[in-house]
């Protein structure tokens, strides 16, 4: 029950965070898209009095809550032995910390940003050197991801951990592309979706090998009989287990799917609120009714003229 509760705080987390991120995005883009340039943290839209100043980090607080939780998370946990993992204890035990450490390297980054925003003595880092940072982060945690799945006994953990590391690896290129080619508003779109994607992904590994209702056919949850910890999910089949996989790359193509969808439902309000539309490829903003009745009066006295 602990590994399903903490998949949810995982996939709630990672969900808010992208989604802020894709919301933000799109809103600067379509509100400048000459001077558009990808921004590491987007703080809150608010009045800047001293009151309110410390609101406008509340997303940088909630992500390094967030973030030290899990760090904490992967500590403590490197301490208990997983008999699902090759090697048990001490595999699991440097495997765990390395997820930790994973965790603290985007700690790290998280924290020079809010000490950047929120005090003069810490200057703001560049972003492009802020983005190589982040690539660099998502790479090693694709790895970790990379090598997690090659040490499970499980098949479903395995193919939930590869697919983790896939995600990761793409976060990665989207963060150098960024450090490169700050103004690639797709990019950065693209990032913010894969962030989203994380968090169903963490979702849907959650109910894969915790839920009963949400185990395929053929499937079972493991035991770890000595100590009473309750593991993961395996298939004894080799056809189950096929099968096991088919649905789990089926459902990561759905959650891909969903990414997508969420773009144009964002991008699509975004544009409706700020009252943007496009035209001969560029965006403008939408005539005002005043501006309409004198572009009319200004027909009508040409052609009666």
């Amino acid at each position: 029950m602990s590994a399903l509760i903490y998949q949810i705080f995982t996939s709630s987390a990672l969900l808010s965070l992208g989604l802020y991120h894709l919301i933000s995005t799109v809103r600067n883009f379509l509100k400048s898209p000459q001077t558009f340039s990808a921004k590491p943290f987007h703080p809150l839209s608010i009045s800047s009095s001293s009151a309110a100043s410390h609101l406008r980090l509340l997303p940088l607080y909630l992500t390094i809550a967030a973030l030290s939780t899990a760090f904490l998370h992967s500590t403590l946990s490197s301490a208990d032995p997983d008999p699902l993992i090759k090697g048990h204890s001490p595999v699991h035990h440097f495997t765990s910390l390395q997820s930790a450490a994973v965790s603290f390297l985007f700690l790290l980054l998280c924290l020079s940003l809010l000490l950047s925003e929120s005090t003069s003595l810490f200057s703001l880092l560049p972003s492009d050197l802020f983005f190589a940072l982040a690539s660099a982060a998502f790479f090693l945690a694709s790895s970790v991801s990379s090598s997690r799945a090659a040490l499970q006994t499980s098949d479903l953990q395995s193919r939930c951990d590869s697919l983790s590391s896939t995600i990761s690896l793409l976060s990665s290129l989207l963060c150098l592309a960024l450090a490169l080619f700050p103004r690639l508003f797709v990019c950065d779109v693209c990032l913010a979706a894969s962030v989203c994607l994380h968090g169903l992904w963490a979702l849907q590994t959650g109910l894969s090998l915790y839920v009963e209702a949400f185990i395929p056919e053929g499937c079972h949850r493991l035991l770890d009989v000595v100590s009473g910890v309750e593991g993961s999910t395996k298939c004894e089949l080799e056809d189950s287990k096929l099968r096991a996989v088919a649905i789990l790359d089926l459902a990561f193509v759905i959650h891909v799917g969903m990414s997508m969808i969420l773009i144009f439902l964002v991008y699509a309000v975004v544009s409706k609120a700020l009252g943007v539309s496009r035209r001969f490829g560029s965006y403008e903003v939408l005539p005002t009714a005043a501006e309409n009745t004198h572009v009319q009066l200004k027909t009508l006295s040409g052609t009666q003229a």
